[in-house]
């Protein structure tokens, strides 16, 4: 794989896992708004109950009664539904939090290859360098010999 080849699939990996970092970012607002949806109902749950049992206290007619039982039950429902959203909502947060990591462990080996590949090419840079270096002292000390040998 040629280095120019290696860099665009990283840059690719690099795209891919931002991509995946932002997905992820939404799905984890997306659950914070639902659980702040859910603690809303719950908190308007608590409320309206306890304004049953004030209009208890204070005699209540049963239509009334029969109308807060009917809607307490509705939203009992909202409250399941929202606890299902909810649970939903962070199995997407996971699912995506997992593709992340995947991507990011994507992009760490091909950037772990390309810094190989960068020393490789140094080392076997250096080589050439001290390969020169010597062919040019052996070079040397052959003219010197041949030089100092009386003719």
């Amino acid at each position: 794989m040629s280095t120019s080849q290696l860099e665009m699939l990283t840059d690719l990996a690099r795209g891919a896992r931002d991509q995946a970092g932002k997905i992820l970012a939404q799905e984890r607002q997306t659950e914070q708004q639902t659980t702040a949806q859910l603690q809303s109902l719950l908190s308007y749950r608590a409320e309206y109950a306890e304004r049953l049992q004030k209009a208890m206290s204070d005699g209540i007619d049963p239509a009334t009664m029969y109308n807060y039982q009917q809607f307490l039950a509705s939203l009992d429902a909202a409250l399941s539904r929202a606890r299902q959203a909810l649970a939903s909502q962070q199995a997407s947060v996971e699912q995506s939090k997992k593709n992340w990591q995947q991507e990011q462990r994507k992009l760490s080996s091909y950037d772990t290859l390309a810094s190989r590949r960068l020393l490789e090419e140094h080392r076997r840079s250096e080589r050439q360098e001290q390969k020169t270096n010597d062919d040019l002292v052996t070079s040397r000390a052959a003219r010197r010999q041949h030089n100092d040998t009386p003719h």
